[in-house]
């Protein structure tokens, strides 16, 4: 907070499109982080290796449009937060969709295939968010963008699998022993990617104070 008790605004170096160039292959992982933990580090590091990525973007982002905001920390503690988490040289933090001024996921796709049309996006997320996919805005137009990578997270493997999204996208699933592929094969398409699995959640750890 500030010194007259309101919440900081986000530093303008913290809401932009870092730098990328022609052919980078970029995932975008987003999400609000609150707090950020080693079970994000464990998706982002199995994203990167799996996938064969040059960076992941970790976008922290303004709210979850489908949760309750009421006491999320601001925007600048959180990527302030993530930054100190997860100190690797090919991971950015950012809160570029602030500089968007949407906080729903397609819209930053749409903005950032549109712009940095040389550069290989995919979408990353854990297993949890899949089976809540379909509930999300214009959920097809995110994959009908860019390709999706899942990573398997405890307890919800089963029910990520058998989600509406997953069904509806049962056709274009890719193997895992080929998932570095993904990034060269037209949309919609999308893997899920096995690994050890971390049980931790944002959402325990609020509960047990932790932030």
């Amino acid at each position: 907070m500030t010194p007259d008790g309101a919440a900081p605004e986000p530093r303008p170096e913290d809401i932009k499109v870092p730098p990328v160039v022609a052919g980078l292959r970029v995932g975008l992982f987003g999400g609000s982080f609150d707090p950020p933990h080693q079970g994000h580090l464990h998706v982002v590091e199995t994203a990167l290796e799996r996938l064969r990525l040059d960076r992941v973007w970790m976008m922290v982002t303004p709210g979850n449009p489908l949760k309750n905001r009421a006491g999320l920390p601001p925007l600048a503690a959180r990527i302030d937060a993530a930054r100190a988490l997860v100190r690797h040289p090919r991971v950015v933090v950012t809160g570029l969709e602030a500089g968007f001024g949407s906080p729903f996921s397609w819209e930053t796709v749409r903005r950032l295939t549109a712009c940095l049309p040389a550069v290989r996006f995919v979408w990353i997320m854990g297993a949890d968010n899949l089976g809540a996919f379909h509930r999300w805005q214009h959920w097809r137009r995110i994959a009908d963008a860019v390709p999706i990578a899942i990573v398997d997270r405890p307890g919800h493997t089963l029910a990520a699998l058998s989600s509406p999204a997953a069904r509806a996208l049962a056709g274009r699933r890719i193997p895992e022993h080929e998932a570095a592929s993904i990034l060269d094969a037209p949309p919609p398409v999308w893997t899920f990617l096995h690994a050890p699995r971390s049980p931790l959640s944002s959402t325990a750890l609020r509960r047990a104070g932790v932030r």
